[in-house]
């Protein structure tokens, strides 16, 4: 009798660990639906803090500007490398313009600048949140009459969402030049043919579907960022989990985002 009962705990035990997951998972979802509710209620209602937003513009656009460019000219310089030798054995190498334009317009520059921001711009604000709730600075803010969500998340969440489409479309020319390069290394193309071969196969549903991406991923950044910051707890080990979880919430979900956006745009292709 006794090892049957200590085998009916252990299957109550793990009913009880796989239930307590299941209600913390929905439960974090209905928080943060309520936070992003709050957000679209808090952005629409004055005062509004332009300074503060402006920013927080700079801090996420002009700081991430070099890591971006350096990316985004070795994604270009990378693929391109990559691809050659599969169009040329097929004779295809004049094709390698428009190959390039349309994978990194269509997805690598959004999804590619969306990564670095998320592990760049959104740790900085989970850690930078999470460690100003342990500290109770949040709660003095609402003791002094400040409303601290307006100021510390809706500014973050609109000024990354503005930026990611500009970081988008620079990290698209960075990673055309990378290209470039490497195509005029080989083969002597010209700047003038080269760009016109890259744009004659790119649409403006392409650009369009690109930018929508990028303020997809953005606000995605920005939510998962401030949300565990905003809500972190437990102290310095409290902070490093949040800037931890900001990073990985937000990548994942941009993978989902990006499938998503994909089919949608190639059903109206």
């Amino acid at each position: 009798m006794e090892p049957d009962f200590k085998h009916n705990k252990s299957i109550q035990v793990k009913k009880y660990f796989i239930s307590k997951r299941i209600d913390e998972f929905f439960t974090d979802i209905h928080n943060v639906f309520k936070f992003i509710v709050r957000f679209f209620k808090e952005a629409f209602l004055p005062p509004y803090e332009f300074k503060e937003i402006i920013k927080q513009c700079y801090e996420v656009g002009y700081k991430s500007l070099f890591l971006i460019s350096l990316t985004g000219f070795i994604t270009g310089i990378v693929f391109t490398k990559q691809s050659r030798p599969s169009l040329s054995t097929f004779g295809a190498s004049s094709w390698l313009p428009s190959l390039i334009s349309i994978a990194i317009i269509r997805a690598l520059a959004p999804l590619v600048t969306a990564l670095i921001a998320a592990g760049k711009v959104g740790s900085n604000m989970g850690a930078e949140l999470g460690s100003m709730k342990v500290t109770e600075q949040i709660d003095a803010m609402e003791v002094s009459a400040t409303n601290p969500f307006k100021f510390l998340v809706v500014t973050r969440v609109i000024a990354i969402t503005c930026m990611l489409p500009i970081l988008v479309m620079y990290t698209g020319f960075i990673g055309m030049i990378g290209s470039y390069l490497n195509v005029h290394h080989n083969e002597l193309t010209s700047f003038r043919a080269f760009f016109k071969s890259a744009f004659t196969t790119i649409s403006f549903l392409d650009i369009f579907s690109s930018v929508i991406k990028s303020i997809v991923f953005g606000f995605t950044i920005g939510i998962a960022g401030c949300y565990q910051g905003y809500y972190a707890q437990g102290g310095t080990q409290g902070v490093g989990r949040a800037a931890n979880k900001a990073v990985v919430i937000a990548m994942f979900i941009i993978f989902i985002e990006e499938m998503i956006i994909v089919q949608f745009v190639n059903a109206i292709r």
